[in-house]
């Protein structure tokens, strides 16, 4: 049984099946009547596709995220499938959660299914799908054409994209600061890639070491593996040839990496070595001694997108980016951090 068996059985047209469905109220009392007792005696659920006919929207939303199955997968944008969809149920929206390997090889065609499936909306979860070769990016802008896009912590400039971003820059900068003003002098940067959000993350570091009048120096910003312990053993080889005492790392994956070297090679953390990561995922409370991590609220970009998206779709103007700030949640890998005065 379906819409069309509903509307031959009822003797009506199609759109007047889906106005009754959806308490249109452009159908007369007797029109309605009849239908209905169609859709009861055959026990009839409406579906989805069945719901949008007459109306322009699906509400259902696409959500396009790293496979959270992954070990390496950031925990702040694996916790925004929940923060996501508890927000779209609270509009009356369902979701389609798509998943993808860090190699992003199936990025453009769940991108083009979501097109085909005239989904409402699409929203990605991560700075990561934002990719350095611009080429790989044009799925995105293509789907934009279609529906709006808003991206979790990415940037990408262009017509119906709109970007919920963490303040990076500015918590990397105090990040970096707090190990300065713990009595830190070589600060080492970690991160996994060079994303959008990477980058903001190294120019708020990179500002807080010239505030202190201390040099950049390139060979303290370093590339590290995402996996905990390919991780630890790069941390292990780059302690050959430069002196740290300090380490902000992009991600808690790899500051669980850096924390395993020094556990490994008997280090007094914070004393010899003090450490940030970031995300403030589960791994930073489960950790010893409890590792001192960047809150960057991905609930609230994650509430702030939902609540925007229903203005768009109510054709509302919306800016194109919003910025949310960022904390440092202190826990036991930092010194206490001396005042400006002192």
């Amino acid at each position: 049984m379906n819409i069309y068996d509903i509307s031959e059985q009822a003797g009506v047209s199609i759109t007047t099946v889906s106005r009754v469905i959806n308490d249109n109220p452009l159908v007369s009392a007797a029109t309605r009547e009849k239908v209905l007792s169609v859709i009861e005696k055959n026990g009839y659920t409406p579906n989805v596709f069945a719901r949008s006919l007459g109306h322009d929207t699906m509400h259902m939303v696409g959500i396009l995220v790293v496979d959270p199955s992954d070990p390496n997968a950031c925990g702040s944008m694996t916790a925004a499938i929940g923060y996501l969809q508890r927000e779209l149920r609270s509009y009356n929206f369902d979701s389609c959660i798509y998943c993808v390997g860090f190699d992003m090889k199936d990025k453009a065609e769940y991108l083009r299914i979501m097109c085909e499936r005239r989904l409402d909306a699409v929203i990605i979860a991560g700075s990561f799908f934002i990719e350095e070769n611009a080429k790989n990016n044009q799925c995105i802008f293509d789907t934009a054409k279609q529906m709006p896009v808003m991206l979790i912590n990415g940037q990408l400039d262009g017509d119906n994209i709109y970007c919920f971003l963490c303040d990076d820059k500015n918590s990397a900068f105090e990040a970096t600061q707090m190990m300065l003003r713990g009595g830190a002098q070589n600060v080492l940067f970690l991160a996994q890639g060079m994303t959008h959000s990477e980058r903001r993350k190294k120019a708020g570091y990179e500002a807080a070491l010239r505030e202190a009048g201390l040099p950049v120096r390139e060979e303290y910003i370093r590339r590290s593996p995402l996996d905990i312990r390919e991780s630890a053993d790069f941390v292990e080889k780059l302690a050959k040839e430069l002196p740290f005492d300090a380490v902000l790392a992009t991600e808690d994956n790899i500051a669980m990496g850096v924390l395993k070297y020094a556990n490994r090679n008997h280090l007094k953390i914070p004393e010899e070595l003090c450490l940030i990561g970031y995300n403030n995922t589960r791994l930073a409370d489960c950790c010893y001694p409890e590792l001192t991590s960047v809150n960057n609220n991905t609930e609230a970009a994650c509430v702030t997108a939902i609540s925007m998206l229903m203005r768009k779709l109510q054709n509302m103007a919306i800016p194109s980016r919003f910025t949310v700030s960022a904390s440092i949640i202190e826990r036991q890998t930092t010194r206490p951090s001396a005042s400006p005065e002192d």
